[in-house]
């Protein structure tokens, strides 16, 4: 999905140290690699791929919007640069998904028809779907609740993922 993404012309990689880059997110300011040719990015993200000394400087962004008034529309960090092994899959990759990039991809691949958020990301709402409509995914539609208290019931992904493993769900 993220070269599908370069190809598209909807994300870059950029190599601007993080501070620079938080800067230059909140003044507006385009990255120096944003228009980056596809054949470069996709040259840096088989870097990042693969943990490289170069690719470790690097990051997946989407093109999105340096003018939006919604910050978390400057062209927001899709994936990171790595090398902490992860706790089931070892090292096999050397790269993660943001969170906020992984959410809306998870959600419409697993067939999630009605995300409940909790409205501390109500300003990222913006980009959950504008990610989604990038990568050509349905829509979820978003529920946003400010405190949320069920009683015997479980909402967490993780935890019913069990139920599902041992028969207690079908999908």
């Amino acid at each position: 999905m993220a070269e599908n993404l370069i190809r598209r012309g909807k994300a870059y990689v950029d190599d601007t140290p993080r501070e620079q880059m938080q800067k230059e997110r909140m003044d507006g300011i385009e990255s120096k690699c944003r228009n980056n040719t596809v054949e470069e990015n996709l040259s840096l993200w088989k870097e990042t791929v693969a943990g490289s000394e170069r690719g470790k400087q690097c990051c997946l962004r989407g093109k999105l919007d340096m003018q939006d008034p919604n910050k978390s529309l400057r062209d927001p960090v899709y994936y990171r640069c790595n090398l902490d092994p992860h706790h089931r899959i070892g090292s096999k990759y050397k790269f993660d998904p943001t969170y906020d990039f992984a959410c809306p991809f998870v959600d419409a691949i697993e067939g999630v028809t009605h995300a409940l958020r909790s409205s501390e990301y109500h300003d990222r709402n913006a980009q959950y779907h504008r990610i989604l409509d990038d990568m050509g995914l349905r829509k979820v539609q978003i529920y946003e609740f400010s405190r949320l208290n069920m009683v015997h019931t479980l909402l967490s992904k993780r935890k019913l993922l069990w139920f599902l493993q041992n028969g207690k769900l079908r999908r």
